[in-house]
Order: structure tokens, then C-alpha cells, then sequence
């Protein structure tokens, strides 16, 4: 959860006055494909929500109510994330997200304001943005060899990173808003055969420093109990028994919750145990032992 954008000089903000501020979650909705990531939109105030549509995958949620922005290109993206998120002061007036580019967007799509009927922006997907962005990394000078003019991959992928991680950041400091980006899951196999998950997301600068930039990484799957009928459920600690992407800044979620993405929004603005209460700083019983197993790899 993220403090809105600020220029001036250097002031504390008070205990008072931190405990009072509006804040949103930013948040990665992942799971695999058809698993039902975008049906979650359903489950979310159409009046207050504002759907960023890269996917065209609106059949899912077609007849929701909602307002929708359809993106096609990535400079129209960067642009809509600089009107969402406001102006970043640290940018001077000719980067991407600065004040310039702030007051560029608002002269053509007209006064963030209009934006402050929405408490929450769903983005469909990250992973489509990602092959969107690399399509216009491809065509940027930067991505082109000094020496002989071709394109040169290296480069290419290292601006789609730069790109990735500066419309990421962006959205993730937007003031009093959610925000929550949907992203497709791949199953692979490592070197040993053993498998494991990670986001589709074009080039790997991405993929690995997102979950350090949301507050909720969590991931819609199919539980299947040993006796009744399979369902589906959000995964949302990093400790889980499915080796599945999660994490949970606000200590409010268990490691398996209903997959209803309005309620687990409840719930993480819900109360909480204060300070070191929530923590649980004691070994279990077994890493106490006199004879504690040994790690493998250790």
C-alpha cells in the first residue's frame, strides 16, 4: 500500500496522520488459463471500477456494467498509467510519468478527476502489456546496434524492462486507489524434472522484481480434497503447502481464501492484531529438538 506522489520540502508524517490516510492495495491476480482470473471482475463494485482491457478477453465478463478502457499500444498504456497515478515530481518534464507528461495526458484525455469515481482499476493483463511494450521496444532506436544499425536483443529486452518496471511503479504509488494487474501462470520443469511456477511475462526483469513492487501476489487455482468435488480458491501466503507464487503484506489472509477477489479485499482492510502480536517469532517444536534434522543443501 502506497502513499500518493508529493512535491515540497521534507515533512514527518505523524502516527495520526499515517493511520488516517486512504490507501489502496496493489495487488497481482495470477493462476493459470481458464482457471477464471478475469470472471473475478464480476465480483467487484461496477460503479466503483474501472476495467483496462489488453486482452480482449470480455467475453468472460460480458455482461458486467462496468466502464471499460480497451489498450491496444503501449504508449497509449504509459499514458493511462501517468493519468491514473498522477504526476511523479522525481521526473523532469520530458520523462515518462513526470509532470510534463501528467499535463500532456490531462490536456488530451481531459482532468484526473474524472478518474475519482473509481476506487478500483483492473488490469487484464500483464502479461499481454509485456508483449505489447516489447513490440514498441522493438522499433525504438535504443534497441538498435550502434555499430551496425540491426537490432540488437540485449538492448531490446533491457528497455522492456526499464519500461516494465517504470508503468509498474507508477500504477503501484497511484493514491487511495487498487490496483490489480492479472497476469497467466506457466507450469515448467526445472533442470531436475521438479516443477514450478512463473508468471508469463516477457523478459525476466519483470517477472522477478514484480513481486517486490505489489503489496498481494495471489493465485487462483483448483484445490482437489481427498474425498467431495473439486474447487477453486486463492492462494495468498509465500509459506504454502502447492509451491504456488503468493505473498501478503497486510498479515490478514490465511494461506488458502474463497476465490472472491471483493471479499478478500474485505478482509485485508479488516482488523488486524497491532505490532508484534501478529508475529510468531518461536521455532516449532522439531527445530528445537536436541538432534534437529538436517537441511539439505545447508
Amino acid at each position: 500500500m502506497s502513499a500518493p506522489f508529493g512535491a515540497g520540502p521534507l515533512r514527518i508524517i505523524t502516527a495520526d496522520e499515517r493511520l488516517r490516510e486512504a490507501r489502496g492495495i496493489k495487488g497481482v491476480l495470477t493462476g493459470t488459463s481458464g482457471i477464471g482470473k478475469t470472471t473475478q471482475l464480476l465480483t467487484l463494485d461496477p460503479q466503483r471500477t474501472l476495467f483496462l482491457n489488453l486482452e480482449a478477453g470480455e467475453l468472460a465478463v460480458q455482461g458486467w456494467p462496468g466502464d471499460e478502457i480497451r489498450i491496444r499500444d503501449w504508449e497509449v498504456a504509459r499514458d493511462l498509467a501517468a493519468w491514473i497515478g498522477g504526476a511523479n515530481p522525481a521526473m523532469r518534464d520530458d520523462q515518462s510519468y513526470g509532470p510534463g507528461h501528467f499535463a500532456r495526458v490531462c490536456a488530451a484525455f481531459g482532468p484526473a478527476s474524472q478518474l475519482d469515481k473509481y476506487d478500483t482499476v483492473f488490469v487484464d493483463s500483464i502479461s499481454v502489456a509485456s508483449r505489447i511494450c516489447l513490440q514498441w521496444c522493438k522499433g525504438q532506436s535504443q534497441a538498435q546496434s550502434d555499430r551496425t544499425g540491426k537490432p540488437d536483443l540485449r538492448a531490446t529486452y533491457g528497455l522492456l524492462g526499464q519500461e516494465m518496471i517504470g508503468w509498474l511503479t507508477h500504477l503501484q504509488h497511484t493514491p487511495a486507489k487498487n490496483i490489480w494487474l492479472v497476469g497467466l501462470l506457466d507450469r515448467k520443469l526445472d533442470d531436475f524434472g521438479k516443477p514450478f511456477f512463473s508468471m508469463q511475462i516477457e523478459g525476466s526483469k519483470t517477472g522477478l522484481e514484480l513481486p517486490g513492487i505489489v503489496d498481494e501476489v495471489v493465485t487462483l487455482t483448483e484445490l482437489r480434497p481427498e474425498k467431495g468435488e473439486p474447487f477453486r480458491a486463492f492462494i495468498c501466503t509465500t509459506i504454502n503447502d502447492f509451491g504456488l507464487p503468493a505473498k501478503d503484506r497486510s498479515g490478514r489472509l490465511s494461506m488458502i481464501e474463497p476465490a472472491h477477489l471483493g471479499r478478500l479485499m474485505a478482509k485485508i482492510r479488516g482488523p488486524r492484531p497491532d505490532g508484534a502480536a501478529r508475529l510468531n517469532f518461536d521455532l516449532p517444536a522439531a527445530a528445537t529438538a536436541p538432534n534437529p534434522p538436517t537441511t539439505k543443501g545447508a
